[in-house]
C-alpha cells in the first residue's frame, strides 16, 4: 500500500512510520507543516528505511494544495495525526483547535472522497470522555463523551464527520483511536543497551513523562505537579500511561483490519487499563535516572480531568491488537535514553 501519514515529522507519527516500514513493506509518504515536527527526525526515517519514506512539507490548511498532492500520489490509505494538542493553550485559543484539528480534518475527509481514498485510521483521544467517574474497569468506548476542553470537543467533532461520511459513503470505512497518554521512545537496543533513534523531541514540552526526563538530566532545574488536591489517592491527577511503540502497533492493526473488513467504521480505546499518578511517574523517573530532582507543588492547570484510565478489550478481541511494553519503568527509561541524545 501507499500510506499518507499527516503530522508523520512529529512525536506519535514518526513512530508509527518507523513500525510500519519495520514490520510491513508498505510505502509511506509524510506530509507535515514542521510547525511541531522536525524535518530531522524524517531524514532519520529515511536513513532508516532507504527509498520507503517520501516527505513533502505542506501545511493541511492549504486545501488546494492537499487536493493536488492526492491526485499526484493516489495512497491507498490515510493515518491521520496532524493537530494541535496541548490542553491549556486550547483553552486560551479555541479557534486555532476548531480550525487546524476540526476544520482540516473535514477537508481532508472530503479530499479522501473525492479521490477515492476509503480507508482512513484517525488520530483521537481520551479527552473526548472529559472528567469521568473512576470505573473499576476502566473507560469503554460506548461512556459517554462530555469533553470539557476545546481540544476534547475537536478531535470529537472530527470523529463525528467521520461517522457521518461513513455513513452517506458505503465505502469509506475509518477506525478512531482513542489515545491515552503515550510516552516513551523507540524501543532499539545497540550493543545490548538501549539506545532509541527516535523519540519526543518537542521543546517546551508539557508532556509529564518528557519534563521529568529532562529535569532528571540538568534540563530544567526542577519540575511542576499542578495540583495535589483532585479526589485520588495521593492527590494528584491519574494517567493511563501507553508505550508509543505499543500504541503505534496498533495502528498497523487498525489497517489491516481495514483492508480485511468492508463497512467497517469503530472506534477502540487504546491504552493498558491502569493508571499512574502524577507522584507515582515522578518516583519512577527519579529511580531510572537515579536522581532525586526538585518538584514543587502548583495550582492546577486548566482542562485537566481527575483520572483517565482505559478499558482496551475491544481493540483486543476485535482486531487482536497485543501490548508488548506495559512497564512504567521501560516507558521512563526509553524517554530518558532518548532525551539523552537531545
Amino acid at each position: 500500500m501507499n500510506i499518507l501519514i499527516t503530522g508523520g515529522a512529529g512525536y506519535i507519527g514518526s513512530h508509527v512510520a518507523k513500525q510500519i516500514c519495520t514490520y510491513t513493506d508498505h510505502n509511506i509518504t509524510i506530509l507535515d507543516n514542521c510547525s511541531t515536527g522536525f524535518e530531522s527526525t524524517v531524514q532519520k526515517l529515511q536513513e532508516l528505511f532507504a527509498g520507503r519514506i517520501t516527505f513533502i512539507k505542506a501545511d493541511l490548511s492549504d486545501w488546494e494544495m492537499i487536493d493536488e498532492i492526492f491526485r499526484l500520489n493516489r495512497f491507498d490509505a490515510v493515518i491521520h495525526f496532524a493537530a494541535s494538542l496541548v490542553v491549556p493553550e486550547s483553552v486560551e485559543n479555541p479557534l486555532k483547535y476548531y480550525l487546524n484539528n476540526t476544520a482540516n480534518t473535514s477537508n481532508l475527509v472530503k479530499i479522501c472522497i473525492k479521490q477515492g481514498v476509503n480507508r482512513f485510521v484517525f488520530s483521537s483521544t481520551a479527552a473526548v470522555y472529559g472528567e469521568p467517574e473512576l470505573l473499576e474497569d476502566g473507560i469503554r468506548e460506548e461512556y459517554e463523551t462530555r469533553p470539557i476542553n476545546p481540544y476534547g470537543r475537536s478531535k470529537l467533532m472530527s470523529e463525528w464527520v467521520l461517522e457521518d461520511t461513513a455513513k452517506a459513503y458505503k465505502d469509506f470505512r475509518y477506525i478512531a483511536l482513542r489515545y491515552f497518554n503515550v510516552a516513551g521512545a523507540d524501543i532499539f537496543y545497540e550493543n545490548s543497551k538501549l539506545a532509541p533513534r527516535i523519540g519526543q523531541s518537542t521543546k517546551n514540552a508539557t508532556h509529564l513523562i518528557k519534563v521529568a526526563a529532562e529535569t532528571a538530566l540538568g534540563k530544567r532545574e526542577k519540575m511542576y505537579i499542578f495540583g495535589d488536591d483532585y479526589p485520588t489517592p495521593d492527590g494528584t491527577c491519574i494517567r493511563d500511561y501507553i508505550h508509543v511503540d505499543d500504541l503505534s502497533n496498533a495502528h498497523i492493526s487498525a489497517l489491516n483490519y481495514l483492508s480485511t473488513n468492508t463497512n467497517t467504521h469503530t472506534i477502540f480505546n487504546v491504552g493498558y487499563g491502569r493508571g499512574f499518578s502524577v507522584k507515582d511517574v515522578i518516583e519512577t523517573m527519579k529511580r531510572v535516572s537515579g536522581v532525586n530532582f526538585a518538584v514543587e507543588i502548583a495550582d492546577r492547570r486548566p482542562g485537566d480531568p481527575a483520572i483517565l484510565v482505559s478499558n482496551s478489550d475491544k481493540i483486543k478481541e476485535t482486531i487482536g491488537w497485543k501490548a508488548q511494553f506495559d512497564d512504567l519503568e521501560l516507558i521512563c527509561k526509553s524517554a530518558l535514553e532518548w532525551e539523552k541524545r537531545l
